[in-house]
């Protein structure tokens, strides 16, 4: 039976019809616990992404567990990834080894950092990605959902109102269920394709790793370990190391309404090398989901829907930046 799957194309508004010139792209890929949601839950995310940074974005989806347990979507992604390279109609700029990241958010972080890793160990894929980005990623699934929660930041004040200062972390009810969906049983769960963030060898990985999470997440700590892990294997210093002793990313205070802490090692850091780099950003004061244009509607109050949109806004911009002045200099 073949999978067939709406791939969604966002040419920058910029772009103009007939046009030969080549665009640098961004695959994304959607979350959803690997079992629900799909590619259209970033329709605003993507739009947006390619208007302000003028590149061509291509929104994939792919098989969903129960039905489609572990490797099944994978598998998808790679099949869409390649078909979508071989069409020629899109200005995909593949020249000089190409121009193309990938970017998932939260299941779909996991299936970044897996999709990448069969590209670059496929004999059929001609054009590499030259950068992986995670955004909340699920990391590491050989952990419980009951030890991610223990090392989640939880606050209290009041001024960043519900449901920010709630006690149990949004992802716990759902969290289970899900990975006994996704995984079959006996999965070796250090699988690298499975747990990325512990388990993937930095060299099977593109030259650029951006790694980016929610503060008040569950699976801040993983996205953490993972950056520092994959920094320091490349040779980094002076950036913090993971630590099982640290329980908790982040602080325990509320920071700046609608702003980043870029000045602060453990909310940001670059570590850049002579073939590559990998990069952390902590958002701080967000929930999972914060950028997610149906999450805010559906989990936040005012103060905190616009807190998430002016996050959204500028870690955007970041990543944008990063990707157009450093990973797509060829």
């Amino acid at each position: 039976m073949t999978n067939l799957f709406k791939t969604t194309i966002f040419l920058p508004s910029s772009y103009e019809a007939g046009s030969s010139k080549a665009l640098p792209t961004l695959f994304t890929i959607h979350g959803g616990g690997f079992c629900i949601g799909s590619s259209q839950d970033d329709d605003a995310w993507n739009r947006s992404f390619s208007d302000t940074h003028s590149v061509l974005v291509v929104a994939l989806n792919y098989s969903k567990a129960p039905a489609a347990p572990f490797p099944t979507g994978l598998d998808d992604l790679v099949s869409l990834y390649l078909a979508t390279l071989d069409d020629e109609s899109l200005p995909i700029d593949k020249a000089n080894g190409g121009r193309i990241a990938i970017c998932g958010f939260s299941a779909g972080g996991n299936l970044s950092l897996g999709l990448s890793q069969r590209l670059l160990q496929s004999d059929h894929c001609t054009c590499h990605p030259r950068a992986a980005i995670s955004v909340y990623g699920a990391l590491d699934l050989s952990r419980s959902p009951e030890a991610k929660a223990s090392t989640r930041q939880y606050k209290t004040d009041a001024s960043l109102g519900s449901p920010r200062t709630s006690a149990r972390d949004l992802l716990l009810n759902m969290a289970p269920l899900f990975d006994w969906s996704y995984l079959p049983d006996g999965q070796d769960l250090q699988d690298p394709l499975v747990s990325p963030g512990p388990c993937a060898d930095p060299d099977d990985l593109p030259p650029h790793v951006f790694i980016i999470a929610s503060e008040l997440d569950m699976l801040a700590k993983e996205s953490q370990d993972c950056a520092s892990r994959m920094a320091h294997a490349r040779g980094g210093s002076g950036i913090p190391v993971a630590d099982s002793e640290i329980a908790r990313c982040g602080r325990s205070e509320p920071g700046k309404p609608g702003e980043l802490e870029l000045e602060d090692k453990r909310f940001a850091w670059q570590e850049t090398f002579p073939d590559g780099s990998v990069r952390w950003l902590l958002v701080p004061d967000v929930l999972h989901g914060f950028d997610s244009l149906p999450m805010r509607e559906r989990l936040g109050g005012e103060e905190t829907i616009k807190d998430a949109e002016l996050k959204t806004e500028a870690y955007c911009k970041l990543l944008g930046d990063w990707l157009l002045n450093t990973v797509f200099i060829v």
